[in-house]
């Protein structure tokens, strides 16, 4: 997942879907990147990422997604990737929402063929 917003958001929301039952119980999230040092412009790829497991749900990580944007003062636009599919949130309307969750269930399929 990528966020574009100022710094600290992806902090926040690893710390929001952390705290959630739902993704807790069926995935880790890690922060990757760094913060760059002294004198360093940093690398540009903050990323937060997800490693799911048995139980997994789309709808209730999305949902917890459209939460924690919706809490921010200025709602940052989210990028979610899951293998070659890229999922973009930007108002959260109920088709955006609607269409994450059938996009990112139809990636999460396809990645368990081979499985």
């Amino acid at each position: 997942m990528r966020v574009d917003s100022a710094a600290g958001e992806l902090r926040s929301l690893q710390g929001w879907l952390r705290a959630d039952p739902e993704v807790r119980r069926s995935a880790a999230v890690e922060l990757g990147g760094g913060v760059p040092g002294p004198g360093e412009m940093g690398t540009g790829l903050d990323v937060l990422g997800l490693v799911t497991g048995n139980g997994w749900s789309v709808a209730s990580f999305v949902l917890a997604l459209v939460a924690w944007r919706e809490s921010r003062p200025q709602r940052p636009r989210v990028e979610v990737r899951r293998g070659d599919v890229t999922v973009v949130l930007t108002d959260c309307s109920e088709e955006e929402i609607e269409r994450a969750v059938r996009v990112l269930d139809a990636a999460d399929a396809d990645e368990g063929v081979g499985r």
